[in-house]
């Protein structure tokens, strides 16, 4: 039996979003935003679809959506948060208060983004991903600078059941290995080989992950 989606008054879902069943948009979440792009932005500017929310999703206060966006079931998108144009949020998924998620960018189920961290554009994580509060992601390493930086942007890729502790900072392309663990505030210059523990600025090799920790083979 299909349950119908709730929709709290103050909430804006714009026309042809799709709403699955059992959907709560709370108080003052927005759902199906159309961006606002500076004439100097390089986004891509074509017209985008209706955003789709997965059945048991929750929109939850001052949220904010955007189109073109395909979020699974069952999600929650934590107080305050925001999912810009052309994600794609797997099942399961938290997304905590505060949190950017950032265009072009794939969350694989059962991953766990907590509050404020910052998903730059381009960027993929794959299933069952933790992402500690505060972690900052990075995809330019131009800054701005030089024509040629628009070719190279590309955030970083996070492999299944990796884990990036509290106000860690992932420069741009870099890849984390499936179950890697990088310690808080640890600065991640270069790729991090699977089931391996870096801490420090500049990131390095502390020590193997231990078995008990470890998810086993994925399904």
């Amino acid at each position: 039996m299909s349950v119908a989606a709730e929709v709290h008054p103050t909430a804006v879902v714009h026309p042809g979003t799709v709403l699955g069943d059992g959907v709560k948009v709370l108080e003052h979440a927005v759902v199906g935003k159309q961006p606002t792009l500076s004439p100097r932005s390089t986004a891509r500017r074509e017209p985008l679809p209706p955003t789709v929310v997965g059945a048991g999703t929750v929109v939850s206060t001052g949220a904010i959506v955007f189109a073109g966006s395909t979020i699974g079931e069952r999600v929650i998108l934590g107080d305050q948060s925001c999912v810009r144009e052309r994600v794609t949020i797997g099942d399961d998924v938290v997304v905590g208060r505060g949190a950017l998620v950032e265009n072009d960018t794939t969350i694989g189920a059962l991953t766990r983004i907590q509050a404020d961290a910052y998903i730059t554009a381009y960027s993929t994580l794959e299933e069952q991903v933790f992402v500690a509060p505060c972690v900052v992601t990075t995809n330019d390493n131009y800054m701005g600078r030089t024509e040629k930086r628009l070719e190279l942007l590309r955030g970083p890729t996070i492999r299944r059941g990796a884990r990036v502790g509290g106000g860690a900072i992932l420069c741009p392309g870099v890849e984390i290995g499936e179950e890697a663990f990088v310690g808080a505030g640890a600065v991640v210059t270069r790729d991090v080989e699977p089931r391996t523990v870096v801490v420090g600025s500049p990131a390095r090799v502390l020590r193997a992950v231990p078995e008990e920790e470890l998810l086993g083979p994925s399904a």
